[in-house]
């Protein structure tokens, strides 16, 4: 029995650490590393060389709910206010609506394609209704590739947030099924199932939030026992929600957001734990996923596999991205970009064991179709992103910051943080700029020495310099220390060929370049972006003006563009010329701009009066 139990244990630790190593590579080839982890999982299986039997569903779906529950709480815990506040109604969208739709048009596309049943169809669609967050968050900032902020978060929130919608479907369908009530209780059983589970989870998660950061203030523990301490309720939170009827995934979810957002005790060693566990709740999942699925049936799946992953990458998800995001005023490549990333991961594997736990017919055929689903979206939409966004002309240069970033909590109330800045020759302090009083470094490390700031003298390039100081000052910090963005005029795909200023008239603009003149020609063009733009300008945002863009390059204090750049178009601009992926004003706009070329040419000619003939009288006219 001993034996059983180190080998077991042998095993396992074995593929987490082989795991964990091959992360490296995944990194230098920018491959995804759900992809990667799954991989392993079907070498080690019992089809692979590896030969290992595991085929208890059930024994798979308690695991990985287990670790689904804790990867939840942790994408909750990591989502900042700033980025909700800036995304919530798109992202949030996307995560509800967004999901239903997409679920929708995979049913729709399964039940003409594959004859499978509208409910069953429906059910294929909400098992991979959801996008992976592990995923969209690896290979977003693999490579250096840096996303405009306000898409980057519309992607982060609603990984995050979209997985509960999917399980609710999934769970209320798989019952409706088992069941045998058919489409004829998809109505008002399956309405208020879903409606119950949302609430409930809602309710207590909320609940659980506030009673889990309330809780930790007023603890007094030791520093390593705040994160168990979080960690079980957050579980108990996911269980009890569960227990009552409710949606425990939705409520962890709920529950990390509100925690991880409440000053609380503990919370930079809290971070750190549980980005080490989230990790290996990962690992562990899709390990176990993988050791599952056994390729030697993939044969039958390939043609129903691929074909739904076809209609899900190219249809379904762009299409639901499409109309989740008409209200918002975003750019048409924004939305195609969103519409892209919709990368499937080990959620939806982990929702494909419900079919074959409920004994359904099809479960086994729903389980395999669903992991070909995902590797092929992951091999497809995985190593395409990077092109994807240099196309669509979604990056930017970096922006200014720290080479790292500690969060340190000093007694009492004061809160500071210790940047590291790694100094380049183009930074204002290796050419000499003097630094204030509460800029000087704590410490400086030149050359793998450690010393003092009067012991090192002037800052060079190429040091270390280690500063403790409040976050609200760390954009000045980042001003002196770190390597400046690239000049605008030095981009013009990206910011433009000209540079405006913002205070001039927006019809001055539209006049010197023979544009359609707008409503209001006398407002400012910086006061015309941001209206386009409900308020949200970033760096980076483009504002159409007939055939012009106008760029935000900076932005001022108070949100406003306080420089614009121009850019007149040319053949290399990544721009979309299809019909599809356009806001409401866009559509509007380009419904208007069409009637009134309808209107001019149909518009009667007025007949042209004969020449007179030419006289004698004539001539001399």
């Amino acid at each position: 029995m001993f034996d059983a139990m180190f080998l077991a244990i042998l095993v396992g630790a074995g593929l987490i650490v082989i795991s964990a190593i091959t992360s490296l590579v995944a990194f230098r080839i920018g491959a995804p590393l759900l992809l990667v982890f799954l991989v392993i999982g079907l070498l080690a299986g019992e089809d692979g060389p590896g030969g290992l039997q595991f085929s208890d569903a059930s024994a798979a779906y308690f695991i990985g709910s287990l670790a689904l529950a804790v990867i939840l709480f942790d994408s909750g815990f990591n989502t900042r206010l700033k980025s909700l506040r800036s995304a919530a109604a798109p992202a949030l969208l996307l995560a509800t609506i967004g999901v239903v739709a997409t679920a929708a048009l995979v049913g729709v596309a399964a039940h003409v394609l594959f004859g499978l049943s509208y409910l069953e169809g429906f059910l294929l669609g909400s098992i991979i209704g959801s996008t992976d967050a592990a995923a969209v968050f690896f290979l977003l900032r693999v490579g250096g590739v840096t996303i405009r902020d306000r898409v980057r978060s519309i992607l982060e929130v609603e990984s995050s947030s979209n997985d509960p919608i999917a399980i609710l479907l999934t769970t209320a369908l798989v019952d409706l099924l088992v069941a045998s009530k058919g489409a004829a209780g998809l109505s008002w059983e399956f309405a208020w199932q879903v409606g119950e589970q949302m609430g409930l989870g809602l309710a207590l998660g909320a609940g659980g939030g506030l009673v889990m950061a309330a809780g930790i203030n007023r603890l007094n523990l030791e520093a390593g026992l705040y994160a168990v301490v979080t960690i079980g309720a957050a579980l108990l939170t996911f269980a009890a929600t569960g227990l009552v009827g409710g949606s425990g995934f939705l409520a962890v979810y709920i529950a990390g957001l509100i925690a991880g957002n409440a000053p609380a005790r503990g919370m930079a060693s809290l971070r750190r734990f549980m980005d080490g566990l989230t990790w290996l709740c990962q690992i562990v999942m899709f390990l176990l996923l993988g050791l599952f699925a056994t390729p030697s049936q993939f044969p039958q799946a390939v043609v129903p596999g691929i074909g739904i992953a076809v209609v899900l990458m190219f249809f379904a998800r762009p299409v639901a991205v499409w109309l989740c995001l008409l209200p918002f005023r975003l750019h048409q490549q924004d939305i195609a970009f969103i519409g892209w990333v919709g990368l499937r991961g080990a959620v939806s594997i982990l929702l494909a064991l419900l079919p074959i736990i409920g004994g359904l017919p099809n479960g086994q055929t729903f389980f395999n179709v669903t992991f070909l689903v995902v590797l092929t979206s992951l091999a497809l939409q995985g190593w395409t992103l990077r092109p994807v966004a240099r196309r669509l002309g979604v990056v930017v240069p970096p922006a200014l910051g720290p080479l790292e970033k500690i969060q340190l909590e000093l007694p009492g109330t004061a809160r500071h943080e210790l940047a590291v800045y790694h100094i380049v020759p183009d930074s204002p302090v290796a050419k000499g700029q003097r630094l204030p009083r509460w800029a000087r470094p704590s410490l400086i490390i030149r050359d793998g020495i450690s010393m003092r700031l009067h012991d090192a003298g002037r800052i060079q390039s190429g040091d270390y310099v280690c500063i403790f100081a409040a976050p609200r000052l760390m954009p000045l910090l980042d001003r002196l220390f770190a390597s400046p963005v690239p000049i605008p005029a030095e981009d013009p795909l990206f910011f433009g060929q000209f540079a405006l200023d913002p205070q001039q008239p927006i019809g001055l603009v539209a006049r010197s370049y023979d544009m359609p003149l707008p409503r209001d020609p006398d407002m400012p063009v910086g006061e015309f972006i941001r209206r386009r733009l409900a308020g949200h300008v970033e760096i980076g945002d483009r504002v159409g003006l007939g055939g012009i863009d106008l760029i935000v390059r900076e932005i001022d204090g108070s949100g406003l563009p306080r420089v614009v750049g121009l850019h007149l178009g040319s053949d290399d601009e990544p721009r979309l010329n299809w019909p599809f992926f356009l806001n409401w004003h866009d559509l509007k706009a380009a419904a208007r701009a069409w009637w009134r070329t309808r209107r001019t040419h149909a518009k009667p000619m007025e007949p042209v009066s004969p020449t007179p003939p030419r006289t004698e009288d004539s001539r001399s006219v």
